[in-house]
């Protein structure tokens, strides 16, 4: 009986030793670290109490409040944009990941490139606008923006034209990354 119980004991240690830890800055469909699609503007204290300040900024394109998380040493991580502004029961609409840190399961950071999100993602569609194209990837609820500096000079200027995977070099950089929910 004394050995069943060692032998229990030793199999829960086991299984206790390799529980996986919740990466806070890996970037998946529906969730980014602790911050889920479900997570409510009222929790986002416990969610990041641990190494992040929050304050509120007024966002410049609607008259809603944007939710801007820094670390403690004061370096922006990510804007938060709500589904209501000022309401603390709404969730999470739109995340801007503005740290390096912050990563998708493929690798995918503020710093990547178009061929690593090519490469890596099946592009959903590519918007262009005035100054920027926009890349989708439904995968991830992803959008990544990249400034029309890194295009070509004929596909720079002409809003009506539709840009191609093709069309964007491999070099070009993120300008923007987001995540939609």
């Amino acid at each position: 009986m004394k050995h069943y119980f060692y032998a229990l004991f030793i199999i829960v240690l086991l299984l206790n030793s390799c529980k996986k830890e919740d990466n806070p800055y890996i970037i998946k469909k529906q969730n980014i670290g602790l911050l889920t699609d479900s997570t409510q503007v009222k929790d986002l204290k416990t969610v990041f109490a641990l190494d992040s300040v929050l304050t509120d900024k007024p966002n410049k394109f609607n008259k809603d409040n944007t939710i801007e998380i820094l670390d403690t040493q004061g370096k922006q991580l990510l804007i938060l944009t709500p589904t209501k502004g000022k309401d603390s029961t709404s969730t999470i609409q739109t995340v801007q990941i503005t740290d390096s840190r912050f990563k998708t399961e493929k690798g995918i950071t503020t710093l990547s490139t178009f061929k690593d999100i090519n490469t890596n993602y099946k592009i959903s569609s590519i918007d262009n606008l005035l100054n920027s194209v926009v890349i989708s990837v439904n995968e991830i609820n992803a959008s990544f923006t990249i400034d029309k500096k890194e295009l070509p000079a004929n596909a720079r200027f002409d809003m009506t034209l539709h840009i191609d995977a093709s069309m964007i070099p491999d070099a070009a950089k993120i300008k923007y990354f987001m995540i939609h929910w």
